[in-house]
């Protein structure tokens, strides 16, 4: 769930407020049913066990003019440091995997400030480097006939290309790409 949550947190947080079907919309939008397999019914019960947890804040929307009763959702202080929180381990941890988390945290890249930016990016180097480490040794033991050399193969593989785009990454966040948290006027 923690895909969702920081998914369900950063749409709140970047409208400010908004009903669960604004939510929902803008984060199918962004194909997150496909790479995070997130389906409008995890949305809707993210949206309710975030409120219950104090992370949104409901309000209540009577029928108007405008539309049929509803529930706005607002986030709180507790939901804003537990989106940044969640934010920066997707950032920082690695986990080649199941990359839907990063993938969740990169949708939010700019909402933290470039050197904070860059220092998760250089944490999950470091991890990275740490994983290729540990499939490595067994890699090389192997007897050159054993398939297996094949699965091993593909982790080494996995972690080195994870390193090249980190640092790609790195690279253009360093030349001044995209505008940053701390860089909005």
């Amino acid at each position: 769930m923690s895909t969702t949550r920081l998914l369900v947190l950063g749409g709140v947080r970047r409208f400010g407020r908004a009903h669960g079907y604004e939510v929902r919309r803008e984060l199918l939008s962004w194909g997150s049913d496909e790479w995070a397999h997130v389906n409008p019914g995890s949305i809707y019960h993210a949206l309710r066990q975030l409120a219950k947890e104090g992370l949104l804040h409901a309000h209540e929307v009577e029928e108007s003019e405008a539309g049929p009763p509803h529930t706005d959702y607002e986030i709180t202080d507790a939901g804003r440091e537990e989106f940044h929180r969640l934010l920066r381990s997707a950032l920082s941890a690695v986990d080649v995997r199941h990359p839907e988390m990063l993938t969740a945290g990169l949708g939010f890249l700019t909402e933290l400030p470039r050197a904070e930016a860059l220092a998760l990016l250089r944490e999950r180097l470091d991890g990275l480097a740490a994983w290729r480490a540990s499939v490595a040794p067994p890699l090389d033991e192997l007897d050159p006939s054993d398939h297996l050399r094949e699965l091993l193969g593909w982790w080494v593989h996995s972690a080195d290309s994870a390193r090249a785009w980190t640092l790609g990454v790195i690279e253009r966040l360093e030349a001044g790409a995209y505008v940053m948290a701390d860089e909005r006027g």
